[in-house]
């Protein structure tokens, strides 16, 4: 039997003496000019200010805006034959997401049922149909991901000084602090410098804020509700005490003011730019910001202000607080009787932790309105790329891989060709292949990405088919049949980075450059011509250099430190292609080394130098890489020089 909620079974005189308020301590801290002054403002920071923004049925309003369907019309988005999103005037009918849409179109004969963009094999790019195939077409969500990143450019545009974190596909956290500080700063002046008879210096208290309107430009949630049980309970954002308005003013109250005022600014741009409408929560942290974007959905915003936190906390479930729901939530529910925030609060941390440990801080904090964790901007560009397809059928032949596999590089080609579009050096450094078999656990294979001009659904998917056959074998030789039927694949980039300096895409190795330095060892199929010599380049309509050498098509790369192309014949096979110009610039790296090598022999002994030293470095290290079982032998005790002397 789980213990009982000491709050349940506590004497009349132990109940009157706990008051749940008396929890929240830290809602009217003074607000000091260090506070306002210091920098960079801190997670603890009095005039912390964050704001959640949520664009409103999000994958339904891109689906509207790419049709040009008017926003008053129901339309739900559908995956197979489960709803993914449904719009407000769908939900009037009693539509919700996961419904079956076959019983979404009897609720409402009206409604337009869009299923997301699908990939088949034989697609450069995803195209809607009417009733894909599960069987042979796979989802794709990347114009979503689009539209997302439309969204948070906005964002970025309209807050240069702010910090804003992609929470998920259509959710960012926006960081006011700093754009909030500057415009107090600006609308009143005086607090730019601490009056000279300022009693504790930097740490003295800031005069009285001005009694401004603060539900100008949002929605502001309570400091006294009514009962939910009487006639005037309210609706969000219908009821308002009436002095709700006449209420002090504190400064974090003026702070959220102004965060409100940019925010309805940005959430307009995305209006009139995108056509989509978005709902804000703005409060003092990340966790309050979350809570309050949900008081009062479609196209609005809400302001939590510190005072109104306790009785907006306390009558809240508290397994509806993110992380708080799940088995964890149902064990502290049956561990303490307990449903609502306020039965928690009568839980002092040290009963708590004998429970459940550590994490009984975080709880503990959060209950009572408290969050340090920051906003932090993630990159604008991830270092891996998936995708991935679970299979209705599962593949029980190796033949039936190489379908599937043409579908996900489909789609990986046209992921990381979109990347390229804002920087031509972004490239992958590894293709990797996971295959699940039935019941266990996930197997993988990968392999370097060799660089190369353009990257195709053909290049792609050749990688993928020779990782396909090392990872799940040939079958049995006289069907093909897989020892194991694989219910899941996987497709994916890693070391997805810009180049390092110095590192051009292959369409840069074309550029003309300046001459310098000595040839490396001459090869049969392969030449060091000076860049400035262009002599059979040609420009085609695209503004891409072209290497025509008669009826032989040449592969190179520039050196960054002689400005010299070294070409190589292609032999038309990408992989192959990609191999050979990476052991050519392994080789000529090493010639540089050797050169570098033979100047400081050079320095330590003047009868060390020319040509033929270098030529026979290049050898020697050249051996040493591609011989790898044989192990370099040892310098002669007198000095390097003698390493690369004739004998």
């Amino acid at each position: 039997m789980p213990p009982t909620s000491p709050l349940k079974h506590a004497s009349r005189k132990e109940k009157s003496k706990f008051t749940p308020h008396a929890e929240f301590t830290d809602l009217n801290l003074p607000i000091t000019y260090r506070h306002l002054h210091s920098s960079p403002p801190s997670a603890r920071d009095s005039l912390r200010v964050i704001a959640l923004c949520d664009s409103d049925a999000f994958y339904a309003a891109c689906e509207q805006v790419r049709l040009g369907i008017d926003p008053s019309r129901p339309l739900v988005v559908r995956q197979w034959d489960a709803l993914i999103a449904v719009n407000y005037p769908a939900r009037a009918f009693g539509i919700t997401r996961m419904s079956n849409w076959r019983d979404a179109v009897k609720k409402c004969p009206e409604l337009i049922v869009v299923h997301v963009a699908t990939y088949k094999e034989g697609d450069e790019a995803p195209s809607y149909c009417d009733n894909p195939d599960t069987a042979t077409h796979k989802v794709s969500l990347d114009y979503y991901r689009r539209e997302s990143a439309k969204i948070i450019s906005i964002f970025k545009e309209g807050l240069p000084e702010g910090e804003i974190e992609k929470a998920s596909i259509d959710e960012a956290f926006i960081d006011f602090t700093r754009p909030v500080r500057a415009e107090l700063l600006a609308r009143y002046p005086y607090l730019s410098q601490v009056p000279a008879d300022a009693p504790h210096g930097l740490d003295t208290a800031l005069p009285p804020p001005p009694q401004m309107s603060l539900g100008k430009h949002g929605i502001l949630i309570p400091v006294d509700p009514p009962p939910e049980d009487s006639d005037s309970a309210h609706k969000a954002g219908e009821y308002v005490n009436a002095d709700e308005e006449d209420r002090p003013r504190t400064w974090h109250d003026v702070a959220l003011a102004i965060a409100a005022e940019l925010m309805d600014k940005i959430r307009a741009d995305v209006r009139t730019q995108l056509g989509y409408t978005t709902s804000a929560g703005i409060a003092r942290n990340k966790f309050l910001a979350k809570l309050t974007a949900s008081y009062k959905k479609r196209d609005s915003q809400s302001i939590l202000r510190n005072a109104a936190i306790p009785n907006y906390l306390i009558p809240m479930p508290f397994q509806k607080i993110r992380f708080l729901g799940g088995k964890f939530g149902q064990a502290i529910a049956d561990t303490f009787e307990a449903s609502t925030v306020g039965d928690l609060l009568f839980i002092d941390i040290d009963e708590m932790q004998q429970k459940f440990g550590e994490d009984s801080i975080w709880v503990y904090e959060i209950l009572r309105g408290i969050d340090r964790s920051e906003v932090k901007e993630k990159p604008a560009m991830t270092k891996s790329m998936m995708a991935s397809k679970n299979l209705p059928r599962p593949i029980n032949k190796f033949s039936e891989g190489p379908h599937w596999l043409r579908v996900l590089a489909a789609e990986l080609a046209l992921r990381i060709n979109e990347a390229r579009e804002a920087d031509q050096s972004i490239w992958p450094k590894t293709i990797v292949l996971h295959a699940r078999p039935r019941n266990e656990a996930s197997r993988s294979k990968q392999t370097s990405f060799p660089f190369a001009r353009t990257v195709t659904v053909d290049t792609i998917a050749g990688f993928a088919e020779r990782l396909w056959k090392d990872l799940v074998g040939s079958g049995n030789k006289e069907d093909g049949s897989l020892p194991h039927s694989i219910t899941h694949v996987a497709l994916g980039f890693s070391g997805v980075e810009p180049g390092e300096a110095g590192q051009q895409s292959i369409e840069g190795f074309f550029q003309p450059r300046t001459s310098t330095g000595d040839p490396p060892p001459a090869d049969r199929k392969r030449r060091r011509v000076a860049v400035e010599d262009s002599a059979g380049a040609s420009v085609d309509p695209s503004g891409t250099p072209q290497i025509d050498r008669g009826e032989k098509t040449m592969i190179a790369f520039v050196c960054p430190r002689c400005h010299q192309r070294i070409e190589l014949e292609s032999t038309d096979d990408a992989h192959s292609d990609g191999e050979a110009l990476s052991r050519l610039q392994t080789e000529h790296s090493d010639f540089h080394m050797a050169e570098d090598l033979s100047k400081m022999a050079g320095h330590n002994d003047g009868n060390v130098g020319g040509g033929s030293v270098k030529i026979r470095a290049v050898e020697k290290l050249h051996s040493t890489r591609t011989k790898r079982k044989k192990q370099p032998p040892e310098l002669p005790e007198d000095g390097i020089a003698k390493f690369f002397a004739r004998k």
